[in-house]
């Protein structure tokens, strides 16, 4: 198993590789904590997984630097592996399954790496990277159930107790379990009386069924906004590993990651992906006592494909009482619109959108819909709005 000799010979050994990311503060996420972010988003690649990749290809042996190394991934994995195959010298090779976001597949390649882009699913390409790995003699770095992977992912956690000593938690996303595993050990090892908590989505909580079952289990299906910890079925040694050093598993919602992922926008000005931001859920929606510590929460990528960031947005947006929409019916006569207008301007709501129409046959021959979605402060605002509306003897659907 992974020992924290390994740790810290993988934090020498990737000076030259990675980027620091020191901790920053983060006083209105959860204002009951004394929160700090570690921001692995800004790391090279955008994501923490250039660290485990990075050590397991220093330390292969000349013949296998030689032959090359084959990895498969639809993301931050790739990335990785790619980036510190180039920065060795080394041939990497990255099956990618043929559905993989251009932007992702012409990353990977942007750091050099051979793609093969692979028919069908993530399991097609893995298996197709076996078989490469088989025929051409490459060494296959895993994306997280290998130790010196886990060792590289755990120099974070070194760097976060060099930072702040005495933190008392520190809240890690898990999808295989690569990244928690090596955290926890170096955390636990170097300060046994602090907290470490792992998070998973609701969509995908691999992780949380097997420790809660007490075997490994492979879900089914795996459905979530953060596909970068959307794994099925955790590790043999990763899923020894949390057992051993982790003190609690979580999980988040949907609504509850992309109000993270919104808050980290406009707090920080900083770009998570779902599976980064999962941690900041965590926090921010007390899923795990953290009243009155001191914690760290890791924000392992922020690889998000830019083509949904909208649409994430406006979910935390609404989710958070920001934005709301409700449908007001009301009689179909000149001045209705006005009054509605005028209460809501007057609380401070900021109509975006309206859209009127006629009532349906069911309905009152004069009656007619008025749909209106607003910008609001929080949901005490939309309270207040809308009890002033029904107050005025507007009838709210």
């Amino acid at each position: 198993m992974v020992s924290l000799d390994q740790i810290y010979h993988a934090s020498y050994v990737l000076k030259d590789v990675i980027r620091p990311t020191n901790l920053i503060p983060s006083p209105k996420i959860n204002p009951d904590c004394e929160l700090y972010l570690k921001p692995e988003n800004l790391q090279v690649t955008g994501s923490f997984k250039v660290r485990g990749s990075g050590y397991k290809i220093s330390q292969l042996s000349d013949e296998e630097k030689k032959r090359g190394v084959i990895a498969c991934s639809a993301g931050n994995h790739a990335q990785g592996v790619a980036l510190a195959a180039t920065k060795y010298g080394i041939k990497s090779v990255i099956c990618l399954p043929d559905g993989a976001p251009i932007s992702k597949v012409e990353a990977t390649k942007g750091y050099g790496a051979e793609v093969c882009m692979v028919e069908g699913v993530y399991d097609d390409a893995y298996r197709r990277a076996l078989e490469l790995r088989d025929e051409c003699g490459y060494t296959l770095v895993h994306p997280f159930d290998d130790e010196l992977v886990i060792a590289g992912q755990g120099t974070i956690g070194l760097e976060i107790l060099e930072e702040l000593d005495n933190v008392d938690a520190v809240v890690v996303p898990v999808g295989g379990g690569g990244l928690i595993s090596g955290i926890a050990c170096a955390v636990k090892k170097l300060r046994p009386s602090c907290k470490v908590y792992g998070v998973q989505a609701a969509g995908a909580a691999s992780m949380v069924q097997s420790v809660s079952d007490g075997k490994i289990e492979r879900l089914s299906q795996v459905s979530t906004i953060a596909d970068g910890i959307a794994v099925k079925e955790p590790g043999e040694n990763t899923f020894q590993m949390v057992n051993e050093y982790v003190d609690g598993l979580v999980t988040v919602t949907e609504d509850e990651i992309c109000s993270a992922i919104l808050a980290l926008v406009e707090q920080h000005k900083m770009i998570a992906e779902g599976a980064g931001a999962v941690s900041v859920a965590a926090v921010m929606f007390n899923k795990i006592p953290v009243a009155g510590k001191r914690v760290v929460c890791v924000v392992s990528g922020g690889n998000i494909d830019v083509t949904i960031l909208s649409r994430v947005i406006q979910r935390g947006l609404y989710k958070t009482g920001r934005s709301c929409a409700f449908c007001i019916e009301l009689m179909d006569k000149p001045g209705q619109l006005q009054k509605v207008s005028k209460i809501i301007a007057s609380l401070g709501g900021n109509v975006i959108s309206v859209h009127h129409e006629r009532a349906s046959e069911a309905s009152d021959i004069n009656g007619c819909f008025l749909r209106i979605e607003l910008e609001t402060r929080n949901y005490e605002h939309i309270h207040e709005i809308t009890s002033a509306l029904a107050a005025a003897g507007f009838k709210l659907e």
